[in-house]
């Protein structure tokens, strides 16, 4: 496996890298994938990552080029890229997964077609790509854009969905289009993805399918660790909740660090609100009081403006759907839910906001 290639293929032409890194007057987007060309091709055998900073604070972390480089020869296996197959970057190059579709574009050969994030991505209407990875809000952007569903997704044939968590109504959007949808689970340390899901069509599952050389297992704690190749101590533990059906197959059920313990019960939050999310449109989320005696008390979060017409319609629904230890105790409304740099929502930061 050559690391190094010379050339890069972007928007159809074949590029130099050393001349790419030096060329002037690049548009922002370009400079960034400069910047990373230019660590990639360092000396050094490692390039420096940000986390996302979604359970806790973000650090740098170092990550061994020949670790990427494997990472990125998963993918290409997986969805079968070939050379000269046009995908799409659309992602920020800052964060891990970013970089991995450069560098997939760079061992794959594929045809690399770099676009701003922000992007409103109208170009869809008439571009069509083998491949492409997005975050959650991108894809749902996406979805308001088009007069008709899946008219500019559909012309990607394969789309990669990670970096959060992917709600209920948006992946039921997805039942409709003809492209291919996977959600991916992964971390920055992993040098993303270590497992996909398929969430439409022929062969959709509930379940994370493991990818190849990668197992994991489960800790006493119930929480997920990961066997890859390449790591200097294994398994890496996460503070995932999950269940597996084997070593290769498993599903997150929330995180350790965010179970709510009331009443001497212990509630793992994205679970409860799995059960409300098909009902509830707007940005929401369990969090939870100082409580006496029960050391905490479930509430529900909502994002938008308090009313009482609102509090009944969402006290209905979670006497509904939710038993009677997980009825949560108060309904608070926040202007904007707290979030990362990346969009997730910043649990942490809620829970200070409903404290006060």
């Amino acid at each position: 496996m050559n690391l190094f290639p010379k050339y890069i293929k972007l928007f159809g032409a074949k590029v130099l890298v050393e001349e790419f890194i030096q060329k002037p007057n690049k548009p922002i987007h370009e400079k960034e994938l400069a910047g990373f060309l230019k660590e990639w091709y360092a000396p050094e055998d490692f390039v420096e990552v940000k986390t996302s900073g979604s359970t806790g604070t973000p650090k740098t972390i170092r990550l061994k080029k020949e670790f990427v480089a494997t990472s990125a020869q998963r993918t290409i296996h997986f969805f079968q890229l070939k050379k000269d197959d046009r995908v799409l970057h659309c992602l920020p190059l800052k964060y891990i997964a970013g970089k991995l579709m450069v560098v997939r574009a760079m061992l794959g050969e594929l045809d690399l077609r770099l676009i701003e994030p922000s992007s409103d991505f109208s170009y869809l209407q008439t571009e069509k790509f083998r491949f492409a990875a997005m975050v959650p809000n991108q894809v749902a952007k996406i979805l308001k854009a088009e007069a008709i569903l899946g008219k500019w997704l559909g012309n990607i044939e394969k789309l990669l969905i990670g970096g959060s968590a992917i709600t209920y109504s948006l992946e039921k959007q997805l039942q409709n289009l003809k492209t291919d949808c996977y959600s991916s689970y992964g971390m920055t340390e992993t040098a993303t993805h270590i497992a996909l899901r398929k969430m439409n069509g022929h062969g959709a599952v509930g379940w994370y399918r493991c990818l190849e050389n990668i197992s994991v297992s489960l800790s006493d704690n119930g929480c997920l660790q990961i066997y890859i190749p390449g790591l200097e101590s294994q398994p890496l533990q996460t503070t995932d909740l999950a269940e597996l059906k084997d070593d290769k197959t498993f599903r997150i059920l929330g995180r350790s660090d965010n179970v709510i313990i009331s009443g001497g019960i212990k509630f793992s939050p994205e679970q409860i609100e799995k059960k409300l999310e098909s009902f509830i449109s707007t940005p929401f989320l369990i969090s939870s009081l100082r409580h006496e005696p029960l050391g905490e008390q479930l509430v529900l979060v909502v994002e938008g403006k308090k009313s009482d017409l609102e509090i009944k319609r969402l006290m209905k629904i979670c006497r509904s759907e939710l038993n009677k230890y997980e009825q949560p105790r108060q309904i608070r409304f926040l202007r904007q839910l707290p979030r990362t740099a990346n969009g997730k929502f910043n649990r942490k930061g809620v829970a200070e906001v409903v404290l006060l």
